[in-house]
């Protein structure tokens, strides 16, 4: 029978606490650097915005004249985006967890759709813009409308919403599902009204999350050509349209030419920051509010 060497133990322990120091120091500083780059990139576009921000710049259209430009354009082209992208991801994503957890049997056809999904989360997004270019655009003949910008961007963060719809729906209690079951009810009407209740405030939660993702994305709307130019306000699903982050880009690289189009770009990020804080802070609200429930 082995017994505890406690001069060997007393030994390495003074190697051991000293690596745990080294490690909470190195954690902390990593953790300090990522603040202070972020305050600093805060401080450096709130500085820039200041004096830009104002009712005028909210309401007015895009315009070449610095002092008369406005972001109306891109706020109403980023609301039409999210028109086509909450319901498209919200159905798909829900749908597919759905068939995932409650209706598919493990095997290669759930582990075969598990793992692409779970690659789609880390793909670049400049390839789904060439695939909402090839398929969407071109194909499809739909041409660079908040249509083809909205699908292209619902396969980006569907991988978002399937993934979180699935642990929300794993994580209902199995009991309330066999209730159910005895009380003579089939499987949908038990998806239906016990588990998906039960599931709503996750779902929810990584509904928001992808919209937030999707509005801060620029690169797969650069490959189907998305302008940022003088364009007409748009009416609907089938107009073209700029967002947010386009006219942030197309104004940074301006702004070697026109040297107040950075203190524009500055003003848009500090719009879509906003919009993004309330967005993910929605999102908070509501997985605090339900996440005892059941």
């Amino acid at each position: 029978m082995k017994y505890v060497d406690v001069e060997q133990v007393q030994k390495k322990m003074g190697s051991r606490l000293f690596a745990n120091n080294l490690a909470n120091v190195v954690f902390l500083l990593a953790t300090l650097f990522g603040l202070v780059v972020l305050l600093t990139l805060i401080y450096r576009v709130y500085s820039d915005s200041i004096g830009w921000i104002d009712f005028q710049f909210i309401t007015n259209k895009l315009s070449t004249d610095a002092e008369r430009a406005g972001i109306m354009g891109a706020i109403m082209g980023t609301l039409w985006l999210m028109v086509v992208v909450a319901p498209v991801t919200m159905f798909l994503g829900v749908g597919t967890a759905i068939y995932l957890e409650e209706y598919a049997k493990n095997g290669k056809l759930k582990s075969i759709i598990q793992t692409n999904i779970s690659n789609l989360a880390g793909v670049p997004s400049v390839v789904f813009g060439i695939l909402g270019l090839t398929v969407f655009v071109r194909s499809f003949g739909l041409g660079n409308i908040v249509l083809a910008g909205g699908l292209t961007m619902s396969l980006l963060v569907l991988p978002i919403v399937v993934v979180a719809s699935q642990e929300a729906i794993r994580a209902v209690p199995q009991y309330l599902r066999e209730a159910s079951y005895g009380m003579g009810a089939t499987k949908w009407q038990t998806i239906k009204n016990i588990v998906l209740p039960a599931a709503i405030p996750g779902v929810l939660t990584g509904l928001i999350l992808s919209l937030s993702r999707a509005i801060g994305e620029t690169a797969p709307l650069v490959v189907i050509g998305i302008p940022a130019l003088l364009i007409p306000l748009p009416d609907g699903i089938f107009d073209k349209f700029t967002i947010l982050p386009m006219q942030i880009y197309y104004w940074t690289v301006d702004s070697a030419l026109v040297a107040e189009y950075a203190n524009l770009a500055a003003a848009t990020i500090v719009i879509l920051l906003i919009v993004l804080f309330l967005m993910n802070s929605i999102a908070i609200i509501i997985r605090n509010k339900f996440q005892n429930r059941f």
